[in-house]
């Protein structure tokens, strides 16, 4: 594909842009994100308003992304590929991740500090306890069984058409429970990867 349109779609889910690789602690939450969920591409040399400014050293690059991909991200991820493209006479790397067969992985992102993230839209996420139970069961380019919904889950999915994000509060006022059958819904709507759950934050939400 061409960069250029490539570029044009903007960050997403499976898409992210990186004006260099400053260090293996910090790629690798992003390395990880991707091989977590659908897997992507990492377009180096290319700032976050989509502008090409190219790396200086593609070489040193590489070596960073090879650091982390190895040794900052456990199990190491051993599958990338690298691709060097010259666009308007600067140098782009094209980092694509593959969709891992051996979920969950874990970026350090401090000294005895590994933690998993999951891609949300054009953000890595932190995961929780139960996303990684989830990541462990599942295969990659397949998805959970789909269930049958009822009027109050399909209320839930239609929220989160309209809002980025719900929180176990926020949906038992939008149904009407009480918070052990709200919490038990919203947990077997996550197993059912019908959406996600997020303890990033203070009061853990819910995202499609």
């Amino acid at each position: 594909m061409d960069l250029h349109e490539l570029i044009a779609r903007g960050e997403g889910e499976e898409l992210e842009f990186k004006q260099k690789t400053t260090h293996p602690h910090r790629i690798s939450r992003t390395l990880v994100s991707l091989a977590n969920t659908r897997g992507g591409l990492v377009l180096v040399g290319v700032d976050d308003a989509g502008r090409i400014l190219g790396v200086r050293d593609a070489e040193e690059e590489l070596f960073v992304l090879r650091e982390a991909a190895r040794h900052y991200v456990e199990p190491p991820l051993t599958n990338l590929q690298f691709e060097e493209r010259e666009v308007d006479g600067r140098t782009v790397l094209v980092v694509t991740v593959p969709e891992s067969r051996c979920k969950p992985h874990r970026a350090q992102v401090a000294p005895d500090d590994w933690r998993g993230f999951v891609r949300v839209r054009d953000a890595s996420v932190q995961t929780s306890g139960l996303t990684e139970k989830v990541l462990e069961r599942q295969e990659p380019a397949s998805r959970f069984e789909q269930i049958p919904l009822n009027k109050h889950e399909l209320a839930l999915l239609d929220y989160l058409k309209t809002h980025p994000r719900i929180t176990l509060a926020q949906f038992m006022k939008l149904v009407n429970f009480g918070k052990r059958r709200a919490f038990q819904t919203l947990i077997k709507l996550v197993l059912h990867n019908y959406i996600r759950h997020h303890d990033k934050e203070k009061e853990p939400y819910y995202t499609l």
